[in-house]
């Protein structure tokens, strides 16, 4: 009996090693998939052979020529039909959604403005439940089965428990969505801190460079952070973890929209380098939402001549580089992705972010510390929505092997 667990244990591992391999290479060949997971040729013909019976593997239409043999070899690809997601990113005054294949292919989307701050709890939960249910009702259209639905939310969240305990897009904490979404649609629901979706996208993306331990920094109206650490996303031993933006700057410091004072996010947030350009003080109430054209205004200001908005910026660089400073000090230096509007700002920001770094105990091994900028959030929080809900289809599901019938029923 011991031995008959054991061989499923491992027959469901080597199923989700080529599942993985399939998603992070595209369309390999068998030969291809052995070389990536080190199995061999035939438990890898054998492995792809029920998958593509079961309609999870489709040959596909290209041919690869084998240079030792000269024999073609014919790719393999991820069946698209097999089932899909629903990834939603819900953000200040912002609800998008997408409806996405097995293959990662995104089949219908939509976008809206809805004005986060001032809806009632009730009011943006129905916002959230409509965008999702016009997606499934595609998805009825073409025959195809949503088995997950992933939703990435600014803030705070208990992902065990499918709740945003607190974000700064709303007044209202402690919303199940998850638990709600699961109600109304009969569909497992994630919720997961935007941030950390960003950094799961950047190592689908570019695993070469964000790999085992880097930093996805959120620049925008709110400041958020992703980390991954020995190639594990951090998240704490509760919620989202990672919550850079509201660790201390300065003790009974400027004003914070998460109602406390001296948070990184209060001088470097969008609305608190507004706030420090207009000559503002730091106990006036935070503008809920600037413009993105605004900010670049703002920005040009800064770099066109000498005056409050660019101390304004150079205010903003030298908290987020104290606080990376502190994170260095515990964790080691590490490459860093700024995301957001304010990387549009980067050029701004850099030099003084790079000398407060110099001044911790974390910046002494940092002479080499490297920042990649990426300004349009929205597509890296979604992807990572998508791979994290695919990947664990590919883990949790399909290395059990077929959908059974009835888990769909309520879809």
């Amino acid at each position: 009996m011991t031995a008959g667990i054991r061989h499923e244990d491992l027959r469901r591992r080597n199923r989700a090693m080529v599942l993985s391999s399939m998603r992070r290479m595209g369309q390999p060949s068998r030969t291809e998939i052995a070389a990536a997971t080190g199995l061999s040729n035939s438990t890898i013909s054998a492995i792809s052979a029920g998958l593509m019976q079961e309609g999870l593997l489709l040959e596909g239409k290209s041919e690869m020529a084998n240079a030792k043999r000269g024999r073609p070899q014919v790719a393999l690809e991820l069946n698209p039909c097999a089932c899909s997601i629903v990834a939603v990113v819900l953000s200040l005054n912002s609800l998008s959604a997408a409806l996405i294949d097995y293959a990662g292919s995104v089949v219908m989307e939509g976008h809206k403005r809805i004005p986060t701050l001032t809806l009632g709890k009730d009011a943006l939960v129905a916002e959230l439940l409509d965008v999702i249910r016009s997606l499934l009702r595609h998805r009825k259209e073409k025959a195809e089965r949503v088995i997950r639905i992933s939703i990435a939310i600014q803030g705070i969240t208990d992902c065990a428990e499918g709740t945003m305990l607190w974000s700064p897009i709303t007044a209202h904490t402690d919303i199940a969505f998850g638990r709600i979404v699961e109600a109304e649609f009969g569909i497992p629901c994630t919720i997961e801190n935007d941030c950390n979706m960003i950094a799961v996208a950047l190592r689908w993306r570019t695993p070469e460079r964000f790999r085992d331990n880097f930093v996805s920094l959120l620049l925008s109206n709110g400041i958020g952070m992703g980390l991954f650490l020995k190639g594990q996303l951090f998240t704490g031993t509760r919620s989202s973890g990672g919550e850079f933006g509201h660790m201390m700057h300065r003790p009974g410091g400027a004003l914070c929209r998460c109602g406390r004072r001296g948070c990184i996010e209060a001088y470097a947030g969008n609305y608190a380098i507004w706030r420090n350009a207009r000559g503002g003080g730091g106990d006036d109430l935070p503008i809920a939402d600037i413009s993105q054209s605004e900010m670049r205004h703002l920005a040009d200001t800064a770099r066109d001549h000498d005056g409050p908005e660019r101390e304004a910026y150079r205010r903003a660089g030298e908290a987020i580089g104290y606080g990376l400073g502190s994170l260095f000090a515990l964790v080691d230096p590490a490459p860093v992705m700024i995301v957001g509007a304010g990387a549009e700002a980067f050029d701004l920001l850099e030099r003084p972010m790079r000398e407060a770094i110099a001044r911790t105990v974390g910046g002494q091994n940092a002479s080499d510390l490297t920042f990649d900028a990426e300004p349009n959030e929205l597509p890296l929080t979604r992807e990572g929505c998508a791979m994290h809900a695919l990947t664990f289809i590919d883990h949790e599901i399909f290395s059990n092997g077929p959908l059974p019938l009835e888990r769909t029923k309520a879809a």
